[in-house]
């Protein structure tokens, strides 16, 4: 089995605090429905920065990836389905991509 990253992009932050809470039930929903598959069920990430070739440093772009999740499939097709029933969708995008093996 493969190792996939799921990294998140876009979507909008919760208008309450129950939206919130409702939002971060249907993310666990999803995690506890991947079951053994998840390696990692999410990790955020704070503000972005880019560090060019030349060295130049700026903020990061407009749609900068905002977490990312790691999970075990069998192909890329089968992590796909699992990013398309995640809840992140709604608002947002996912990037999958299969984690390759440093030898």
């Amino acid at each position: 089995m493969s190792k996939y990253i799921l990294a998140y992009y876009g979507g909008t932050k919760p208008k309450s605090q129950e939206e919130g809470a409702e939002n971060m039930a249907l993310w666990k929903a999803w995690v506890e429905n991947l079951g053994d598959a998840v390696v990692n069920p999410g990790t955020p990430i704070g503000k972005t920065r880019t560090v060019k070739f030349s060295g130049d440093i700026s903020d990061g772009g407009n749609n900068t990836m905002h977490g990312y999740s790691v999970v075990q499939a069998e192909s890329l097709d089968a992590a796909l389905v699992m990013a398309k029933a995640c809840p992140q969708t709604e608002g947002g995008t996912i990037e999958v991509s299969e984690m390759m093996e440093m030898h």
